[in-house]
């Protein structure tokens, strides 16, 4: 496989263009340090002594990182929207920078709008569409939206996919991976952040984003969980005609503001109550399902009016780009999290939380349960109706930060929806609570798995597992045994950075075998012409030949920052 810088160049020109903005908002330390000066023009190269840009003491390290991102267009900006779910990970000023990631995209012309929809349903917008509007009601980084009416009458909502968006992703997702390999291998302080383990999750996300058709099933799942006469949500249903990879066409959904009580209280609905119904809805999701909205701030949360069928009114979920998924036993695991800490059980909640994460160094058992019972001597006591579930999270991350354990990222996008849930439902109702709603939930499932049916069916399902693995041991072990017979039984050691020990000592062994002959040349060719004039000619482009080599390792050597 090719050396990383050597991929790296595949795409020169925003290789670049990357490395220029870095140095551009002062991370040239970090350029030099993962030899990539390179990439940037001969000059800045020939003349190393030239200074970097003074990012001047008016921005942080985290603000700057910032403003490189967005410097660096929608997929670094997607990146670190999605990289701010992850305060288990990185530190809480970098955090708070990403949070304040926007996407200030501008629309691409109704032209190519029209054209992606032509290309991607391969019908003409007046056989798709009785009406289709070219100018969109909103616009982000991989995509826009449009107003139309299908020809049924129906209105509808039509998202459309950024012409070259799923090519420009994959690239500068690759060269992220790229750069986060460098990163690990050649700044070994930032190692602990597991950069490249982050870019890997995080690309995951992004790339579901990109497929509009997983979008559509996720919308379509969670709607049929719930069921199409749910009383309290409502999704607006996708039209699977007119749905593609590049195109989501949806259901138009009406409806109110969730963060504006006033206009609640206009239309006759009650603020508190459909702050309580929001609860529900996200709870349900989590605990009954599995399956769960991961981004519901409210420009994705709309209040469906009152209507003869519904009459309290509805939640209204759009945009099903980021959802997340608990599996039965993480969500077993997290309640039982909840009630050792409802009980007070230090020993408890540390076991818990190492089975729900993963340590990413050896955790000190005794420091741990310290902090483990300074957070419940913060929290235990309070009472549920002062109980701030954004404030209890944020100590409990930075818990976890501290100690390094790092949680899978459905839980971390668990987290993340929780703030947002409470953060909206204290904008309708100031009273609003969200750890009253989730006690109900949780003790319905530690009910529901102690019901014997359940633990029947589990107990006869692992039985069948253990008997498997019973009928499969002696074919293993017959395997193992005549292996051994012939003496073909081999351990193999994966020994971490020795590939790199070894391109290091080679790296050094080719540099002196080359002074050393360069050495020898010189001295000859010298040595020649002053004790033998005739052989002037021969000897010269010899001292010549060798002197340049010099300077060509000399140069070798400054470029590569080792001297």
């Amino acid at each position: 496989m090719a050396p990383r810088p050597v991929r790296l160049l595949r795409n020169l020109n925003r290789g670049r263009e990357i490395v220029a903005v870095l140095v551009r908002h002062g991370f040239g330390d970090a350029v030099r340090r993962l030899r990539l000066r390179r990439y940037l023009d001969f000059g800045r190269r020939a003349f190393f002594w030239r200074k970097d840009p003074d990012p001047g003491p008016e921005h942080s390290t985290p603000e700057r990182l910032r403003m490189a991102l967005e410097d660096l267009g929608p997929t670094f900006i997607k990146f670190g929207q999605v990289a701010s779910t992850r305060p288990d990970v990185l530190p809480a000023g970098v955090i708070a920078e990403l949070s304040k990631l926007r996407e200030t995209v501008p629309p691409f012309p109704p032209a190519e709008s029209v054209a992606a929809v032509e290309a991607a349903l391969g019908l003409s917008v007046g056989e798709a569409f009785r009406e289709f509007d070219p100018i969109p009601v909103a616009a982000g980084s991989l995509g826009q939206v449009h107003r139309a009416v299908g020809r049924d009458g129906a209105e509808l909502a039509v998202k459309v996919r950024r012409p070259g968006v799923k090519a420009e992703v994959e690239r500068d997702l690759s060269l992220m991976f790229d750069l986060a390999v460098l990163v690990e291998r050649r700044l070994p302080e930032l190692k602990v952040f597991d950069p490249a383990g982050l870019v890997r999750h995080l690309s995951r996300t992004i790339r579901r984003e990109v497929d509009f058709t997983r979008e559509a099933n996720s919308a379509a799942e969670i709607a049929r969980l719930f069921g199409p006469d749910s009383n309290d949500l409502c999704i607006p249903a996708v039209r699977d005609e007119l749905t593609t990879e590049a195109v989501l066409t949806t259901e138009w959904l009406a409806g109110l503001p969730a963060d504006d009580p006033a206009a609640l209280r206009r239309r006759g609905l009650d603020p508190a109550e459909i702050a309580a119904k929001g609860a529900r809805v996200f709870l349900k999701q989590v605990f009954s399902f599995g399956l769960f909205h991961g981004d519901p701030h409210p420009g994705n949360v709309r209040v469906i009016p009152p209507t003869p069928q519904h009459p309290a009114g509805r939640i209204g979920l759009l945009d099903f780009g980021m959802v997340g998924v608990l599996e039965e036993s993480v969500r077993d695991r997290l309640v039982d999290l909840l009630a050792a800490v409802a009980r007070g059980d230090v020993p408890g909640v540390s076991r818990h939380l190492q089975a729900l994460g993963t340590p990413m160094m050896e955790v000190d058992e005794t420091a741990l349960r310290t902090d483990l019972r300074e957070f419940l001597a913060t929290h235990y006591n309070v009472p549920l109706a002062r109980l701030r579930v954004a404030a209890v999270l944020g100590d409990f991350l930075s818990l976890l930060s501290r100690h390094r354990i790092r949680l899978p990222g459905d839980l971390m996008l668990l987290v993340r929806a929780a703030v947002s849930v409470e953060g909206t439902g204290r904008r309708l109702d100031p009273d609003f609570n969200l750890a009253a709603h989730l006690v109900p939930f949780a003790r319905q499932l530690l009910k529901e798995r102690l019901d014997p049916k359940r633990l029947a069916k589990r107990f006869a399902g692992e039985a069948g597992e253990l008997a498997s693995l019973a009928a499969a041991v002696p074919h293993q072990l017959g395997r193992t045994l005549e292996k051994l017979s012939r003496d073909e039984l081999r351990v193999q050691l994966d020994v971490s950075g020795l590939d790199t020990l070894t391109r290091e000592i080679d790296r050094a062994g080719n540099r002196l075998a080359i002074s050393l002959a360069m050495s020898s040349l010189i001295l000859a060719s010298a040595l020649l012409i002053r004790s033998v004039p005739e052989s002037f000619w021969f000897a010269v482009p010899i001292f010549l030949l060798s002197s340049l080599l010099g300077l060509w390792l000399v140069y070798g050597v400054f470029r590569s920052g080792s001297l």
